[in-house]
């Protein structure tokens, strides 16, 4: 079993949304996921931008106090998301797929083939995280499955 976590050993560190893999999703550079997930709470696109940038606690705390969840929106490209929508789905699978072209992240989650995958400090309800553990696994596996 691989716990995805950033205060963990390879590979599972190195899957979590918090380690610097950089990609590009829409022509926006991202340095993390954690960086481009944070960006969703913001409506603005510069400060969008900006938080892809960002990497870690530094993304995940610029984002912290935003309250996405009491109107269950998040934002891409200046484009309002409904959170438990097909869209944002879409969008999310969508950026782990660019993450994927990364090849330090792709050499750590092919290296756990044969092993589920868990994130035991995700949470599970959709309105109240922009990605659920189950979301979170059900993405890497399928990605590392194929």
């Amino acid at each position: 079993m691989v716990d995805i976590g950033s205060g963990k050993g390879y590979p599972s560190s190195s899957l979590s949304n918090f380690a610097p893999h950089p990609f590009v999703i829409d022509e926006v550079e991202c340095n993390s996921m954690e960086g481009f997930l944070q960006s969703l709470k913001f409506k603005e696109m510069e400060m969008q931008k900006h938080v892809c940038t960002l990497v870690g606690k530094k993304a995940k705390f610029k984002g912290k106090k935003k309250k996405w969840w009491k109107e269950q929106t998040l934002y891409w490209k200046g484009e309002a998301i409904p959170r438990k929508s097909i869209d944002y789905s879409l969008l999310i699978d969508k950026a782990y797929n660019e993450l994927f072209k990364n090849t330090k992240f792709k050499k750590a989650l092919l290296s756990t083939k044969g092993q589920p995958l868990k994130h035991s400090i995700g949470k599970s309800d959709k309105s109240k995280t922009v990605l659920t553990e189950n979301e979170f696994v059900r993405i890497l596996t399928k990605m590392r499955d194929q």
